[in-house]
Parts: structure tokens; C-alpha cells; sequence
């Protein structure tokens, strides 16, 4: 399977999916997408040889698919991009856009709700548990079906950064088991077994 990565960041998740597929593995990206040119996750997927391209206009959905097209990429991934993916992306990928948000949806999601905001907003409701989740991407932020989370235990003591550092583990192991079970199946699906027992 042919697999676009869009970052905004660091791209910490495009890493862990890097190492989960090296090269003739079942599930290849052969494109990571930015609104940022100075994203340091592209400087990392170039080091690698792995072409990269630059939204000019993240809103405009034929700049999207032409690139799109140019590689093509049959399953998208958003790993920590803060964008809206435009109408016509959706439309053409529609069950083939994915994202990971740094919470248990559907609380802590929406519009504005990424990064350190999401912990902080976790921190303040004094819930028990957080995690991450991964779903399907549709026109509203975060509210597309989802396909799998994890959860970790919020502690007395955590700060927004604490907080942050135990989802980033559960998601650098979510996201890479919900692509390979995409690539087995042709399209993204719900995981269908507990995290522990996926390679």
C-alpha cells in the first residue's frame, strides 16, 4: 500500500512509521506532505530519499490530489498535521484518510485541540485515563469513525509535557498497527485485535 504521511511538526509519528515499514515491507510511504517548508520531519524523509512536497495552499484541494496523484498514494496518514484536508481530498480518499489525535476521542478533540493544548485540556478535566486514537478523517475535525485507541494512566503528578511523553509511546505503536492492518486489508478497518498481539 501506498502511503502519503502529512506533518505539520516534527514528525515523530512519520519516524515510528518509518521504522514499522522498511523498504519492500506491505505498506510503503512513498510521499510526506506539509503545510510547513520548515517542518523538521521533511529534512528526516529527504535524509531517507523519500520525496517530499509543500502545500502552497493547504486549502486547495487540487494542489492536494495532483501531488497526490503524482505519487500514487492510496492511503493518507495525518501524523500531527493541523490542517482541515480540503473537501475534495476527502471526497476522492473517503475511508482512506486517517489521523492521530493525542487523547481518547471524542472528548479533547476539535478545532484548536492539538499538541500541548490537548494534554492541558486533559490535565484540567481531572479524568483518569488518556490515550490516543486513531480514526477516519472526514469534513469536521476529529469526528470521523474511529478505528482504534490505547489508553495510559493520568497521574497526580503529570504536567501537560509528562502527559504528552506516555501518548507519544502509545502512539508511535497505535499508528503503525492501524496502517499495517490497512495494508493487509486494501483500505483502513478498525483493528481487529488488542495492540499486544500485532507485530
Amino acid at each position: 500500500m501506498r502511503v502519503a504521511v502529512c506533518i505539520s511538526g516534527r514528525g515523530s509519528n512519520l519516524r515510528a512509521l518509518l521504522e514499522a515499514f522498511p523498504p519492500g515491507d506491505e505498506a510503503q510511504v512513498v510521499l510526506v506532505l506539509s503545510n510547513r517548508a520548515e517542518a523538521p520531519g521533511l529534512e528526516h524523509a529527504r535524509g531517507l530519499g523519500i520525496p517530499t512536497a509543500v502545500l502552497t495552499d493547504p486549502a486547495n484541494g487540487d494542489e492536494w490530489l495532483t501531488t497526490l496523484d503524482r505519487y500514487a498514494v492510496e492511503l493518507i496518514v495525518l501524523a500531527g498535521y493541523v490542517r482541515l484536508v480540503p473537501g475534495p481530498v476527502i471526497a476522492r480518499y473517503r475511508g482512506r484518510i486517517i489521523n492521530i489525535h493525542p487523547a481518547l476521542l471524542p472528548r479533547f478533540g476539535g478545532p484548536g485541540m492539538y499538541g500541548r493544548r490537548v494534554h492541558q485540556a486533559v490535565l484540567a478535566s481531572g479524568v483518569s485515563e488518556s490515550g490516543a486514537t486513531v480514526h477516519l478523517v472526514d469534513e469536521v475535525y476529529d469526528r470521523g469513525d474511529i478505528l482504534a485507541q490505547d489508553r495510559v494512566p493520568v497521574r497526580p503528578s503529570d504536567t501537560p509535557e509528562t502527559l504528552a511523553a506516555r501518548v507519544l509511546e502509545v502512539e508511535h505503536r497505535l499508528l503503525p498497527a492501524v496502517v499495517r492492518a490497512a495494508a493487509r486489508a486494501g483500505r483502513a478497518v478498525p483493528l481487529a485485535e488488542p495492540l499486544e498481539r500485532l507485530p
